[in-house]
């Protein structure tokens, strides 16, 4: 006699439509498709990639039209854990990078956050930058900050020296002392993006599991 088979077990899917859900251990299946998931990440990567730079941009010229190109505005100063601690709006000119390397390689910098804009846009095209939640924020954190002293690298920001040429400089103007005789370097808000990021994906690579992780989506091309 042959027994014929439920309604409930010819619906099972196959597993090539099983998802890992992400966080959700190994034996969980999710019900959302792969592209979906794929365009709610890109949206949340836009939205941070672009209100981060906007933010960057929008506290640059709101804080050198207020303080000029050299000025300074005490903000707190108390104790932290025993320590005195200082903070400061100081606008400053950075012809480097972070923590004033390479004085004068403006240009070289420029290049590499162009490089760097399109490898982000590559692997958010090939969906790895946002196989999870973690790399969707930090890709985003990534271009902001990027995009951000890109900007300035460019001279976009307009300011000029004394003979009327372009600066092609990144403005900075978060200041911190620390116990009153060790001064953190002078930074601002695309720094802080690209050191948060970065520090994500540190931490991600050592910390979640690859199961956690949706499989990128690939976009077939069709003929014709």
């Amino acid at each position: 006699m042959v027994i014929p088979t439920t309604g409930a077990s010819s619906a099972r899917p196959s597993s090539n439509d099983e998802k890992f859900v992400p966080g959700g251990g190994s034996g969980a299946v999710s019900t959302v498709e792969p592209q979906k998931i794929f365009v709610l990440r890109f949206v949340a990567f836009s939205v941070i990639a672009t209100a981060g730079l906007a933010w960057d941009l929008w506290t640059k010229y709101a804080v050198f039209e207020a303080l000029g190109q050299h000025g300074v505005l005490p903000i707190w100063k108390g104790r932290i854990g025993g320590f005195s601690v200082q903070f400061q709006l100081e606008t400053a000119l950075n012809h480097g990078a972070l923590w004033g390397i390479g004085q004068g390689m403006t240009s070289l910098f420029a290049a590499f956050s162009f490089v760097a804009v399109g490898a982000i846009a590559y692997f958010v095209r090939q969906g790895q930058a946002t196989s999870s939640k973690w790399l969707t924020v930090a890709s985003g954190l990534l271009l902001a900050g990027t995009l951000g002293n890109l900007f300035d690298r460019l001279g976009l920001h307009r300011y000029t020296d004394q003979d009327g040429k372009s600066i092609y400089a990144v403005r900075d103007f978060l200041d911190f002392w620390f116990c009153d005789v060790f001064h953190w370097a002078t930074f601002n808000f695309a720094d802080s993006y690209l050191v948060v990021g970065a520090m994500i994906l540190v931490l991600h690579s050592f910390l979640v599991a690859p199961q956690e992780c949706t499989p990128a989506l690939t976009i077939p091309h069709t003929n014709g």
